[in-house]
């Protein structure tokens, strides 16, 4: 499979691993029968992604669009995080191989389970903010 420089850099130096302490937000999807599993971590102030950071399961272009997907958001205001698309995520690592698309999807519901998870936290209906996040399929 041909993956481009970017996503390589990003599988062997992944940006943002890691676990945050008493995180704002927590998000877990994937996919237990293809063996992809991505948690995002979300530390939020007044409406900024201060830090993320993620622990990612499975192949390299799952640990390579988790960590993109890192990088595109930290810093950035929720409705920011909010935007981001797959494609985008694709776009910034210059392109991925058909088969391994559906990681870049993960990483677009990660991000989004991880804010749906804060505003469950505020007591808010993340729903209408955030849309319909998939559950973790259980194998």
């Amino acid at each position: 499979m041909n993956y481009s420089e970017k996503v390589m850099d990003h599988f062997i130096n992944p940006r943002n691993v890691g676990e945050i302490e008493n995180a704002d937000g927590i998000g877990e999807v994937g996919n237990a029968k293809c063996g992809d599993i991505m948690k995002m971590y979300l530390k939020i102030d007044e409406d900024t992604i201060t830090d993320c950071k993620f622990k990612t399961f499975g192949c390299g272009a799952a640990v390579a669009t988790s960590s993109m997907a890192t990088e595109m958001i930290k810093g950035k205001s929720i409705d920011d995080a909010l935007k981001l698309t797959n494609s985008a995520v694709m776009e910034a690592l210059d392109g991925l191989p058909p088969v391994k698309i559906h990681c870049s999807v993960l990483a677009e519901q990660a991000v989004k389970a991880a804010l749906t998870d804060y505003y469950t936290k505020q007591g808010i209906d993340p729903e209408p903010i955030v849309g319909k996040v998939p559950e973790m399929e259980e194998e």
